[in-house]
């Protein structure tokens, strides 16, 4: 990621806001009916709002119509006698929202002489305790407080019969729950070592002590206290205090009744007593922005990628073809859904040959300008195309076309949305303390604190989310130099260095390290991919080798190759009469081509913000445009390494790239002139990609420097280039460019003896063939190698190279 719109904050959530207004810390005289002590069944009457948990039927009884159950009145009379009143700090602590334990005070509790029952129901005018044999109603302690003392030896099986203003409705009280999340989960949450966060952490529907429902937990350390906050409760989340499970900084409540397609936030108070409304950092599910709640989801996707997951795994990638199409997926068709995208994306990708298609960030974003790079729902797929079932489906269909997934992962950053995770429960949690530390000086954003144990396990396990829940086979991880350096976009005195004095940023080296093991250790046949823009030392190298700088390696199986692209574009942005000046930045690629395991990217980045499109970088006419074109194409898919383009790139898109109408389709309209000059060089796509599959010499030995050999490196004045790839059995390819627009007639190059003989060479693949738009020059027949010592070389043979072309040959 090289450039970024600044961070936007989104519109406020379409749910009302809910003022909080600190209670009186002393109860409210109760009337006179409401401490009537009587069993009697209480008349129904309206109040002013409830909640959708306390207004929905049990399970069982939704499932079949029914109405809600009414248990049998008690014969005679049930003395309900006053509990004792709570603690005048603790029920002003419990009614702002600011208690650690509320399950203490609210719910049943054995006590002397009886057992206490007390609950917490804002706006109910009479709350009744049923059980078998017993419907007691209890005593309005004033602020929706009611409680009683039940002369009972045990806390019997209860529900509760709350009434309000115009409506009545029987429910489970959440506060009789024992906690619905395990001493592991908190201790493997506190060794930051839990890989499967997300069955622990956020909104998970359940069934808990026989009793269907939804588990909400939150990490929020520095918070005095949690409620959940909903549609179900008309955004006040009074009535729903969260407990503090210990030390861990988790809080949770299991609320009955609550199911998938709920809306919910956290309602945070911070330390310093405000309140912030939060969407959850653990949401798996969000609303299409610019709303901003979460929204509780279960997975019912049936996948049908079994063939593909067993063998994905067979040959390691780095020796097997690998050719990414790159895609912006809401701007690739505007206005398809995730499943009408699986009916024509899989298609399209499978027709041109690529291997794999890289998704640029799918994770919820509230501005779509951020392209996906400013992420606020790291846990959820964007909702502006579907549901997160939806989104494994257009996987699982790519999965079923033979083509892989990669998608854009961004752990370098986060914006500033207020009501995201920047100062998440009213500190820096998310983001480093050290304000210099947090701010990412170039995208107006926050820095992730990598060496915070939550935090790293945090994205860790996001990592390998994506990888187990939705089915992806790899992750390009953005903007990885901006977190290995301190002094990153920094001047002088803006940072600090690390304790061996240097500029590295050890934790987030150790971040990603942890995350390569983890991901490549759950997830076989799975590759991590770095954008790293620097020379950094060992970013594709195993974590425990130790280098000369005396790290381990970063552990990604791929890095982008910036600088080829970079020294690449800038050849052919030059007129041919001006290349022979910079024939270096097309052969010093070679120099370090193997000390990483490398991708050739033409990406997003690269056609963007005045950049233009890749035909467009091209000098000349129209005609000599799309040459070159073919040419850098031809070029670059024979040159060692894996290879991505991005979409519109592929037919030789002469307009920019925008988010806002994505590839210019209409080039490919019968009825456009020029429709044929752009079809050329789709088909041109197509054909490099099959020949490519079908020749190991080009992706087999891509991180093996025999696989390689220069048969002419050095022909500036001709605007030349010659070379050999070779497979693991030695079997050639000779691929030559000619970026001069120039035929160049009888043009010599050596070529190496095969199986000790001289044989004959044929053309297989030729960017200047009729059939893409070219002048047609090409050759025929098999060419003879001559015994003439040519290049080194003891035999050779007589080209005429096309202008502008780039011409692959094979032995036959």
């Amino acid at each position: 990621m090289t450039a970024r719109k600044p961070s936007r904050t989104t519109p406020a959530p379409t749910e009302p806001e809910v003022r909080q207004v600190r209670p009186p810390t002393t109860a409210r005289t109760a009337s006179p009916a409401a401490s009537d002590a009587s069993a009697a069944a209480v008349p129904a009457a309206p109040a002013a709002s409830g909640d959708r948990a306390e207004r929905t039927q049990p399970a069982a009884e939704r499932a079949t119509g029914a109405a809600p159950s009414r248990p049998r009145e008690a014969a005679g009379s049930q003395g309900v006698r006053r509990a004792r009143p709570l603690d005048a700090a603790d029920r002003g602590r419990l009614l702002f929202g600011e208690h650690h334990a509320p399950h203490d005070l609210l719910g049943a509790h054995p006590v002397r002489g009886g057992v206490t029952f007390r609950v917490l129901r804002p706006c109910a005018r009479s709350v009744t305790v049923l059980a078998k044999g017993l419907r007691a109603r209890l005593h309005d302690d004033g602020d929706g407080l009611f409680s009683g003392l039940l002369p009972m030896t045990s806390v019997p099986e209860y529900r509760l019969l709350v009434v309000y203003e115009d409506d009545e409705t029987e429910v489970q009280d959440p506060y009789r729950f024992l906690p619905a999340l395990g001493d592991l989960d908190l201790h493997l949450i506190g060794e930051g070592r839990h890989e499967e966060l997300w069955t622990a952490l956020g909104a998970q529907p359940m069934e808990h002590q026989g009793v269907v429902g939804t588990r909400f937990t939150v990490w929020a350390p520095n918070a005095r206290g949690v409620r959940v906050i909903g549609d179900f409760n008309y955004w006040d989340g009074t009535g729903f205090p969260m407990r503090s499970l210990g030390s861990s900084g988790v809080w949770e409540l299991f609320l009955p009744g609550i199911g998938e397609g709920t809306l919910y936030k956290f309602d945070i108070c911070r330390p310093d007593g405000s309140h912030t409304k939060r969407a959850d950092p653990m949401a798996r599910r969000a609303e299409v922005p610019p709303a901003t709640a979460s929204i509780v989801t279960a997975s019912h996707h049936e996948w049908r990628d079994q063939e593909w997951m067993a063998h994905r795994r067979d040959v390691p990638v780095h020796e097997a073809p690998f050719s990414v199409y790159e895609v912006h997926l809401p701007s690739w068709r505007p206005g398809l859904t995730y499943r009408r995208l699986a009916e024509q994306l899989p298609s399209y990708v499978k027709d041109l040959g690529f291997t794999h298609v890289e998704l640029m960030p799918v994770s919820e974003h509230p501005f779509g300008g951020s392209w996906g790079y400013q992420v606020t729902g790291f846990y959820a797929p964007t909702s502006r195309m579907g549901t997160p079932d939806d989104f494994r489906f257009l996987v699982d269909a790519l999965h079923r076309a033979g083509i892989g997934v990669i998608v854009d992962w961004v752990p370098a950053h986060f914006p500033r949305d207020d009501w995201a995770l920047a100062e998440f429960d009213g500190r820096p949690l998310y983001e480093h303390s050290d304000p210099s530390r947090a701010a990412h000086p170039d995208w107006g954003t926050l820095e992730f604190d990598y060496g915070r144990t939550e935090v790293r396990n945090f994205l860790v396990a996001n990592a390998t989310y994506w990888c187990e829940e939705f089915h992806v086979d790899g992750l390009r991880v953005d903007a990885v130099a901006s977190m290995l350096y301190l002094d990153y976009s920094r001047e002088s005195g803006e940072w600090s260095p690390n304790e061996r004095g240097g500029r590295e940023n050890l934790d987030a080296v150790a971040f990603l390290q942890e995350m390569n093991a983890t991901v490549y250790r759950r997830n076989p046949g799975v590759v991590t991919i770095a954008e790293e823009s620097t020379a950094w030392n060992g970013v594709t190298r195993a974590t425990h080798v130790v280098g000369p700088d005396g790290f381990g390696g970063l552990g990604f199986g791929l890095k982008w190759n910036m600088g080829w692209m970079h020294d690449s574009l800038q050849y052919v942005s030059k007129e041919p009469v001006h290349r022979k000046y910079h024939h270096d930045e097309m052969t010093f690629s070679m120099v370090y081509a193997y000390s990483e395991n490398y991708v050739l990217p033409i990406s997003h980045d690269e056609v963007v913000h005045g950049k233009q499109a890749l035909v467009s970088k091209m000098p000349g006419d129209w005609w000599q445009r799309r040459a070159n074109h073919r040419a850098y194409l031809g070029f670059m898919w024979a040159h060692p390494g894996k290879q991505l383009l991005f979409m519109g790139q592929e037919f030789a898109q002469g307009g920019e790239w925008s988010e806002g109408h994505g590839p210019d389709w209409w080039l490919l309209d019968p009825s456009y002139e020029a429709e044929g000059d752009h079809r050329g060089v789709r088909t041109l796509v197509g054909d490099l990609n099959a020949v490519y599959g079908a020749t190991p010499a080009l992706w087999q030995r891509d991180t093996d420097p025999g696989g390689f050999d220069w048969v002419d490196g050095g022909a500036a004045e001709d605007n030349t280039f010659a070379f050999l790839r070779y497979d693991k059995h030695g079997s050639p390819l000779l691929a030559v460019s000619n970026f001069s627009p120039v035929v160049r007639h009888e043009y010599r190059i050596g070529v190496p003896d095969v199986l000790g003989d001289q044989v004959a060479w044929a053309e297989v693949l030729n960017t200047d063939a009729a059939r893409y738009g070219g002048s047609d020059v090409r050759h025929r027949g098999p060419l003879k190698s001559e015994p003439v010592t040519w290049h080194g070389r003891p035999g050779s043979i007589l080209l005429t190279l096309p202008p502008l072309a780039t011409v692959w040959f094979k032995p036959v």
